[in-house]
């Protein structure tokens, strides 16, 4: 891993540093506020009589932030200590659907339009006071509307431009659906971080005797959209790519979107190699199942999913039915997002930790370090390959 003390942090923090995890994104937020404290708690020593460094060293960097909800459903964003001179990082899960309040007595659970709205609420509530504004939204509101095939709404280039319009300079997200909706604010910081490394170290931390070469193992995007993923893994894991196209009924839709025929597939023989399947999300997981199923039809060995975001729309059921079958050995999904307990607790789960990778580009940032070396995980993987080769614990 790319440690906090190989990186050179000589300028000077654009601002003392806060943290807000808003409603949902608490968990997380912590898990990266305790990897600041102790960072900071190490390397304060020498910044310690250095006024530039005031406010440097504590014990928390998370700010009390809330949004209460009148009887009515609507809100208000209140901060309880002063922001003045920050620089804040706002974190956001604008997945977190387990997040309820009270709408005329009864219990209504947070869409994503909800949790954007208490973003948009909080900048707000800063109004202006602090130093600079950066938004930490892993799953970026609205991408998977980043484009238009007919007469329809631009949502994330929308959502994107109104957060700049409210003062956010920059934008990190993870994995992006499409991240050329940059270009919807070409002037603002916008960053979009692939977990690439964390998906290889945590399936080499669980799976003891894979055999990382292009004779047993291959990189599989399901879809034409996620080549450029299945490229860039096959490429540091030294492995062959394979790729599945959706044959789609463009005459009928079905609920908002043309239903998938078949799944086609481009490469080279999957027979008796361990497969991993790489994706942005795994949403309903039909696609990912259907996936699965051709290529243990074509005799593929161990199959394994791994996707950023485990939304899991549909429930688990068929995924524990494909695991019991051997049809899918292990799925990795980051912990960006709100994860269920009952999904934790599954035997073929591989849950994977943003949090030190996140806590590391907030602490370059703040000290307006380049993040360009912590956005290429190449160096990190062939290390931790080479680990695991060695047979030394990853």
């Amino acid at each position: 891993m790319l440690r906090r003390t190989e990186r050179i942090l000589e300028n000077i923090p654009v601002g003392s540093l806060g943290l807000i995890a808003l409603t949902g994104c608490e968990e997380l937020g912590k898990k990266v506020d305790e990897y600041l404290v102790a960072w900071r708690h190490e390397s304060a020593n020498e910044y310690r009589d250095d006024i530039a460094f005031a406010g440097y060293e504590k014990d928390t960097y998370l700010i009390d932030a809330r949004v209460p909800r009148f009887g009515s459903g609507e809100a208000k964003g209140i901060l309880g200590e002063s922001v003045r001179g920050k620089d804040l990082y706002l974190m956001v899960d604008v997945c977190n659907y387990s997040v309820t309040y009270s709408l005329t007595g009864k219990t209504n659970h947070m869409s994503p339009d909800d949790h954007f709205q208490n973003l948009k609420r909080i900048i707000a509530a800063i109004g202006g006071k602090g130093r600079r504004i950066n938004v930490i939204m892993p799953f970026l509101y609205e991408s998977r509307q980043h484009k238009r095939s007919s007469r329809e709404s631009l949502d994330c280039a929308l959502a994107l431009q109104e957060l700049v319009r409210m003062g956010a300079e920059n934008i990190i997200t993870f994995d992006a659906h499409d991240p050329r909706v940059q270009n919807a604010i070409p002037l603002s910081g916008f960053e979009t971080v692939s977990p690439t490394y964390q998906f290889v170290k945590g399936l080499l931390r669980t799976v003891k005797d894979l055999k990382i070469d292009s004779d047993h193992m291959m990189a599989i995007s399901p879809d034409e959209g996620g080549t450029n993923r299945a490229v860039y893994l096959a490429n540091v894991l030294g492995l062959d790519m394979g790729m599945f196209y959706k044959r789609r009924d463009y005459t009928r839709i079905v609920n908002g979107r043309n239903p998938i025929v078949a799944h086609e597939f481009l490469g080279s023989s999957v027979e008796g190699k361990d497969v991993i399947i790489i994706d942005d999300m795994i949403s309903s997981g039909d696609s990912i199942i259907d996936v699965a199923t051709e290529l243990k039809r074509r005799k593929a060995n161990r199959i394994f999913a791994a996707a950023t975001f485990g939304l899991f729309t549909n429930g688990l059921e068929k995924f524990d039915k494909a695991y019991e079958e051997g049809l899918i050995t292990g799925i990795l999904t980051t912990n960006l997002i709100y994860q269920t307990p009952e999904l934790l607790s599954k035997p073929y789960y591989i849950n994977c930790d943003m949090s030190k990778y996140i806590a590391l580009i907030i602490d370059t940032l703040n000290h307006d370090g380049s993040i360009s070396s912590i956005l290429s995980p190449n160096e990190r993987i062939q290390h931790v390959i080479q680990k695991y080769k060695n047979g030394e614990p990853v």
